[in-house]
């Protein structure tokens, strides 16, 4: 897509400190990062959020990000990572990109992403996991014709 700056780093337009590249994407460090060495991982077509990955990319893609989180905490002596991405909602990019932070006990990060909330009873939990179960049920069934 002409204007996504990441579809410009992908082309070779836009710079970046890359720091990896697979047929599955591209890896570099996110100019904003929360712990020096926060890589973004990205695919090479615009896709803009999880949902919209074809399940055949799925493999390579999450193999890249699996790579790229053992590589990060190996090379910059962390303990771990936190690997995440947003769909939509704090999406600053509209480009699917995983985040993989270095972590390391003690590094501050409390809360940074989401305030933790409790349910109001099991009954509650109940339900909401149901209802997710159960959609996530018609979903395979529409991809595989079969339950998991």
């Amino acid at each position: 897509m002409a204007d996504c700056v990441f579809c410009g780093i992908v082309a070779g337009s836009v710079p970046a400190f890359l720091v990896a590249s697979a047929p599955a994407g591209l890896a570099f460090l996110d100019v904003r990062p929360v712990f020096k060495g926060h890589v973004l991982v990205i695919p090479r077509p615009h896709i803009v959020t999880l949902p919209d990955l074809p399940p055949s990319d799925l493999p390579d893609y999450f193999g890249f990000v699996r790579r790229i989180a053992t590589a990060v905490p190996a090379a910059l002596g962390a303990q771990g990572t936190f690997v995440a991405m947003n769909n939509v909602v704090s999406q600053s990019v509209p480009h699917l990109h995983t985040h993989v932070v270095p972590r390391t006990r003690g590094d501050g990060l409390k809360g940074f992403f989401w305030p933790r909330r409790k349910y109001a009873d099991d009954d509650e939990a109940t339900g909401i996991a149901a209802a997710v179960g159960k959609e996530y049920t018609r979903l395979s069934v529409a991809e595989t014709g079969r339950r998991e």
